[in-house]
């Protein structure tokens, strides 16, 4: 009987037990398997959930564009949990490839419960939740981003829709200047950041008040939501 593939999800900040309930840690604690994005936080991760033997005793591969030895090792019976660096794997993450690998084997794939940032953002943004689009990362180039930008304005207002969005940490000051810039000044922004820590912080207002602020986001983990009414 073929394995299972594990999408395991892992703290935004914080500790492991505060993030997943009891039974996705029972079932980590089962696997020897894992394929992970990141393999220093995996281990440190994996550490810190207790697993039952040695570290060392762990099969630890990281996310590779090769995935037949991840998917034999699955259709002959042995279970693997896939690992990303932090939140749900498969989101935003290169481990979306290992699941359509493993789907295309006929394997069986399940979603263990945790943290989502995107979901987390949207929930406390106050934005529209019934029609919503992740939209990944923008383009970094000044023009196209602003291009992007006004693109995800126009189908928000068309369509209703939060638009969500992502940016690496170092450039989440220029995203939201581009936007101040970008959007019109009734348009509503959230942004979250630092989710599920300490300093977590999560602010809705129009462009016109952000303009306003003068508000620095600074290096944190940040999602981005834009609904133009």
């Amino acid at each position: 009987m073929p394995g299972i593939l594990y999408a395991i999800p892992t703290p935004l900040g914080g500790l492991a037990a505060d993030a997943l309930p009891a039974p996705a840690l029972a079932t980590v604690r089962t696997l020897r398997h894992f394929v992970v994005e990141n393999a220093k936080s995996a281990r440190a991760f994996l550490k810190e959930i207790e697993m039952p033997c040695p570290l060392q005793e762990l099969s630890i591969s990281t996310i590779d564009t090769d995935f037949s030895p991840a998917v034999k090792k699955l259709q002959d019976g042995e279970p693997i949990g896939l690992l990303s660096e932090a939140g749900c794997p498969a989101i935003a993450d290169p481990g979306a490839a290992l699941v359509a690998a493993a789907l295309a084997g006929g394997i069986r794939v399940v979603p263990l419960v945790g943290p989502s940032s995107i979901v987390l953002a949207l929930m406390a943004s106050g934005l529209e939740g019934q029609r919503f689009a992740f939209c990944g990362y923008l383009p970094r180039e000044t023009d196209a981003r602003g291009k992007r930008l006004r693109e995800l304005e126009a189908r928000s207002r068309r369509e209703r829709e939060t638009q969500i969005f992502i940016e690496t940490p170092y450039r989440n000051d220029a995203m939201l200047g581009a936007l101040l810039e970008v959007c019109s000044p009734a348009t509503l922004l959230c942004v979250a950041s630092d989710l599920t820590l300490p300093s977590e912080q999560i602010r809705t207002s129009t462009i016109s008040a952000w303009r306003n602020a003068r508000h620095a986001i600074g290096k944190r983990p940040t999602v981005f939501l834009l609904l133009s009414g």
